[in-house]
């Protein structure tokens, strides 16, 4: 079971980037996908999930309007566009996936998670 994560990079303010997680050694019928970014000395924070059967993403607040997830299960990825990029979007990206069902309120929740990519940087200069 394998994440692997990609498309992090340095970008200007206001700037876009698109991450792909690519998932392997398993098959696409996961339940729960989402990703998380870490900045430094900070903790772990949901930016956007989406569970199978719900109506929709959930984004953090501080990304609404601004970054979308989706995924491809005949590809099996998940990516993250971003767009309108700022300096506190700086972080390293994680995708994670659960099997399990997954109640929305703890769909943003990094201990909801089980398996999870290596991480991407972002890096939004100013």
């Amino acid at each position: 079971v394998q994440l692997q994560a990609s498309g992090g990079g340095l970008v200007q303010i206001g700037g876009s980037l698109r991450l792909s997680c690519a998932a392997s050694g398993f098959a696409s019928d996961y339940h729960s996908v989402a990703w998380f970014r870490q900045a430094p000395g900070k903790e772990r924070e949901g930016v956007s999930c989406l569970r199978t059967y719900s109506n929709g993403p959930t984004y953090a607040d501080s990304v609404k309007g601004r970054f979308t997830i989706s995924r491809d299960n005949a590809k099996n990825t998940i990516d993250l566009q971003m767009s309108g990029l700022k300096p506190e979007d700086t972080a390293v990206y994680y995708c994670a996936v659960r099997f399990n069902r997954l109640l929305n309120s703890m769909c943003l929740d990094p201990g909801s998670y089980t398996y999870w990519g290596q991480g991407t940087q972002v890096t939004v200069s100013s």
